[in-house]
């Protein structure tokens, strides 16, 4: 049964700094999953895997957990309805979120203290400040509105915080914590927001947003934190937040294992545990408004535990 007295998110993160999980993607390709694991045999389709293989998703998050992660993000970077409605199930983007959020939540509360269960939201595949024939002619509603519905599935199944994550277009970013608030009004229940963007190695989003526009932008929004996560390795995100952290909003840092290396076609990640490690303990150390810290593409288990050994340092 899930603990009653749980402190609650943004107590804990005033507290202490707390440490989020590492990549999900690579976690369940480790497991080889062939087409007939996922729903209707759509293969790739990660997210559908709460469906047809649960026990995979709750030992991935378990590992984390194991690890030693405050906090886990459920398996719904791809779950808004556009993305849904790719695989067919976008008629159901609210009980599809709010499964996979009780499907963490069911996990989280395997483990004493306090574990909180993050609800991710990652990027529809629009870019609405774009002149893009295709990608940039989206209508403003329809992509708040699928937004507001996974949020909305996200709290029924008991998120602790929504993360906006991997977001490349700042404009999408602000569709996403209306869509948020309009979840909230809607289910009657608060939760706190951390709104992500991801920064290319020159410190721009993908349409040319640097960091200082990006938070100006949404950070009166009602958000809770403000980060950067994916695309790049530590080292190329500090100027962005040596920034950030003399800025009001507490600060979400969730680096990639490094810059990607193509082998063979594939996106190799070759930064270790002790040197992510090594990094993050500057920035704690440098940075005292970085409050939650974790991984991102190509981070595993071993990465949370060494970052796990960092956070119960002197700093």
């Amino acid at each position: 049964m899930p603990s009653t007295s749980k402190e609650p998110f943004l107590e804990a993160a005033t507290k202490k700094r707390l440490l989020f999980d590492g990549a999900m993607g690579t976690e369940i390709q480790k497991l080889n999953p062939h087409p007939e694991d996922f729903p209707e045999s759509k293969d790739g389709f990660n997210d559908g895997l709460i469906l047809t293989r649960p026990e995979w998703i709750k030992k991935i998050h378990r590992s984390y957990l194991e690890a030693g992660a405050d906090c886990i993000e459920t398996n719904t970077f791809g779950s808004n309805k556009f993305k849904l409605d790719e695989y067919g199930y976008g008629g159901q983007t609210v009980e599809f979120n709010r499964r996979a959020a009780q499907l963490a939540r069911e996990v989280a509360d395997e483990f004493d203290g306090n574990r909180y269960v993050i609800g991710s939201m990652g990027p529809t595949g629009f870019l609405p400040s774009s002149n893009d024939p295709d990608l940039g002619q989206k209508p403003l509603d329809e992509i708040r509105d699928a937004f507001a519905l996974q949020a909305e599935g996200l709290i029924l199944g008991g998120v602790d915080a929504l993360l906006i994550e991997t977001s490349q277009d700042i404009l999408e970013v602000k569709l996403a914590i209306q869509a948020c608030h309009q979840a909230m009004e809607k289910v009657g229940k608060k939760v706190p927001i951390i709104a992500n963007v991801t920064l290319d190695q020159y410190g721009k989003m993908l349409l040319g947003t640097n960091v200082q526009a990006a938070y100006t932008t949404v950070s009166d929004m009602g958000i809770d934190f403000f980060g950067l996560n994916c695309s790049t390795g530590p080292t190329e995100m500090e100027p962005s937040i040596k920034w950030l952290a003399e800025q009001d909003l507490p600060v979400l840092v969730m680096p990639n294992a490094g810059m990607p290396h193509n082998e063979g076609g594939k996106a190799v990640y070759n930064m270790s545990p002790d040197e992510i490690a090594l990094r993050i303990t500057e920035f704690l150390k440098s940075y005292q408004n970085v409050r939650l810290i974790g991984g991102c593409c190509g981070t595993n288990p071993n990465h949370i535990a060494k970052l796990r050994k960092v956070l119960e340092s002197s700093i």
